[in-house]
């Protein structure tokens, strides 16, 4: 990485670009590898699934998600973020696209394994926008581009209303399907459009940090204790935030009796500030140390983590007089929302603190081991 101040200057706006178009891009990515969270409902009503059945849609997509990162890490710190992500976006289109004209249980299993691959999008942004970023701001950086979590929430918003106003048959005789379809079809065209502003709008000359270094080499920092304490706490912070955002719209749905659009609302309660305080904590990682951040956060996940473990009743005091119950507790959709909000805003500042660790202890080598943390 250049350090000259000169040449630091006159890289601002292609630094830029490139943060702004990667974490465009990794938003619409997040938003096709956890699609099956909303899309789960209507797909399970149409194919009668179990809830097993279903839970394998999205554990398919999640497993696929983060199989890759190590590879597309290094492979990103060698060959550019510019043509590995541009590769990844066209790729990923053809499962999405094929998630819409799947036809049994069978096939969409498959093809949600395939649109997996987008999560590996993750580890080729950070790579990328590290590569391009003085160490003094990528704790910020990161943290912006890690936003793009929030592509989780996408089809929480738009996925209800376009399943209800679009009709089940589709436009111009079926070429554009109707109902839940329409989404993984919109989604392919997002993909293949992203692909070619990332590939025509961010720099040709592109950074790689890795290029000439053999193979073995960019692998040897895995050798460290510090890197897979990293990747535990990427688990509380990042690997919970998945898990909590395909499973909530379900849970609010069948715990507490809410309509899908409802439920996929209140989700995106979750997902706002587990995604948009990444850069918030990338800021404070830089100015307090990622370290301190991180162990506070830790601290509010567990706070927050402890009253939703509370089971449901209260407490029987036998006196004199009889029994009498005393401290009930009942877990309301309220008070469930807010500490679920609580965990979130403790992830998102989390994941940018533990992110932050990475490009300060191995600068040279932030694919591999960003892409096994994630």
């Amino acid at each position: 990485m250049v350090h000259d101040p000169v040449q630091l200057e006159k890289e601002r706006p292609d630094r830029l670009r490139v943060l702004w178009l990667s974490t465009i891009g990794f938003t619409v990515m997040f938003a096709v590898w956890l699609m099956f969270g909303v899309l789960g409902v209507p797909i399970r009503k149409e194919f009668g699934l179990t809830d097993v059945q279903l839970s394998w849609l999205s554990a398919v997509a999640i497993l696929n998600g983060s199989l890759w990162r190590l590879f597309a890490g290094i492979l990103t710190d060698r060959y550019g973020g510019r043509l590995v992500f541009t590769l990844m976006l066209f790729f990923t289109a053809i499962p999405a696209y094929l998630v819409s004209r799947a036809g049994s249980y069978q096939e969409l299993l498959l093809y949600a394994f395939l649109v997996g691959f987008a999560g590996n999008a993750f580890s080729v942004g950070i790579a990328w926008n590290s590569a391009w970023f003085p160490k003094e701001q990528q704790g910020f950086a990161l943290g912006v581009f890690g936003a793009g979590n929030v592509g989780a929430s996408v089809t929480k918003f738009i996925g209800p209303a376009l399943i209800a106003s679009i009709p089940p048959a589709g436009y111009l005789g079926g070429l554009i399907p109707g109902g839940w379809r329409f989404i993984p079809f919109l989604y392919a065209v997002l993909l293949v459009l992203m692909g070619f502003v990332l590939w025509f709008g961010t720099p040709r000359q592109d950074k790689r940090p890795g290029q000439g270094r053999p193979f073995l080499e960019m692998l040897a920092p895995l050798k460290y204790v510090r890197v897979w304490r990293f990747s535990l706490y990427y688990v509380v912070v990042f690997g919970a935030y998945v898990a909590l955002s395909a499973w909530l719209p379900k849970y609010y749905v069948d715990v507490f009796g809410l309509p899908l659009q409802e439920a996929a609302l209140l989700t995106a309660l979750f997902i706002f500030p587990a995604s948009l305080l990444r850069p918030l904590g990338g800021y404070l990682s830089d100015r307090l140390g990622a370290r301190r951040v991180m162990y506070w956060t830790f601290g509010i996940i567990l706070v927050a983590s402890g009253v939703l473990m509370m089971p449901e009743g209260h407490i029987v005091l036998y006196t004199k007089g009889g029994t009498k119950e005393v401290m009930q507790f009942t877990m309301n959709v309220w008070l469930f929302t807010a500490l679920v909000f609580l965990i979130g805003v403790g992830m998102g500042i989390g994941k940018a603190a533990v992110y932050k660790h990475i490009p300060t202890y191995f600068p040279r080598d932030v694919g591999a081991v960003g892409g096994l943390v994630g």
